[in-house]
């Protein structure tokens, strides 16, 4: 088996560790109802509606 000549220095495994925690911009939708942005598969808070019905009551 191939065995490491030099140690990975502290930085460059904390580099390659942190690509992991880049963050991406959540995902949006159009509410069908009111057309406002809400997240994919999640309760519009505009209206309170998902899949078609009402499921939350929205003062």
């Amino acid at each position: 088996m191939a065995v490491p000549k030099k140690k990975t220095s502290k930085s460059k495994t904390r580099s390659r560790r942190a690509a992991a925690w880049k963050l991406k911009a959540p995902a949006r939708s159009v509410c069908p109802r009111c057309d406002s942005t809400k997240l994919p598969h999640v309760v519009c808070p505009n209206c309170g509606w998902y899949k078609g019905r009402q499921a939350v009551e929205v003062d």
